[in-house]
């Protein structure tokens, strides 16, 4: 059964990045492991970030099965979507890649989505490692896109904003009808750790200019120095809760 971590913090927290660095991480172990990136962020930017260009997202699918309607039969629904899901994988070095895109609109998708389900528990039993970059309502875990979650990092910034977002999602957490084992924050561009009451405090990343400019060279995650001070932040944090 695949180790499933999920990521979630508000717009501009740095989660999306700390996601890349974490399929880095995962794709440079010794032993090194299958690894599905799930970009659940309906701001689709972990593609950019892995310098991954997804071509179909799994909304397309979900939009045109919906849209065939009462044209196609039950099972071929079923296979529709499964096909469709197997388009939207993006195969990278080390790594898979699937794209959720834009959330449902006003219609009504459930018959659609407990498929989509089906298949996304079926894709993690493929895998060692399933990650997923979420927004900061946690959208597509909210509903069900995946029932259990082994790891969930927090993502916030150590100010009043970060603080208050990060005691949201905790609390979000603890309502979804979803298993979660394990869930703390991690500060990012912060020089010492916070307090959180209840909340387990994973670590922190400093500040670190490389992380910028990468940015806004266009390079990916993969672009960064081993020895830059966030990839070896993160890296601990990642060796201290997951290895």
């Amino acid at each position: 059964m695949a180790i499933t971590i999920a990521l979630s913090g508000k717009g501009g927290s740095g989660k999306t990045t700390l996601a890349a660095m974490i399929t880095r991480l995962l794709t440079e172990q010794a032993d090194r492991k299958s690894v599905i990136v799930v970009d659940a962020d309906p701001n689709a930017c972990l593609g950019l970030t892995l310098g991954v260009e997804p071509e179909i997202t799994v909304a397309d699918i979900r939009e045109e099965t919906r849209a065939k309607g009462a044209s196609n039969t039950g099972m071929d629904k079923i296979r529709s979507v499964e096909y469709g899901i197997q388009q939207a994988i993006t195969e990278a070095k080390g790594f898979d890649l699937l794209t959720m895109g834009r959330p449902e609109g006003p219609s009504c998708y459930c018959a659609v989505n407990n498929m989509l389900r089906k298949f996304m528990d079926q894709l993690g039993s493929q895998y060692d490692f399933v990650i997923i970059d979420n927004e900061a309502g946690m959208e597509h875990l909210s509903r069900r896109t995946t029932n259990n979650v082994d790891v969930l990092f927090i993502v916030a910034e150590p100010n009043n904003i970060g603080c208050l977002t990060a005691q949201r999602i905790s609390e979000l957490s603890r309502k979804l009808p979803i298993d979660v084992k394990r869930k703390g924050i991690i500060w990012n561009r912060a020089e010492n750790d916070k307090e959180i009451d209840g909340i387990d405090n994973f670590g922190h990343i400093p500040y670190d200019k490389s992380v910028f400019d990468a940015s806004m060279q266009d390079k990916t995650v993969f672009d960064l120095a081993n020895d830059s001070p966030a990839f070896s932040a993160a890296r601990k944090i990642f060796e201290d809760i997951l290895v």
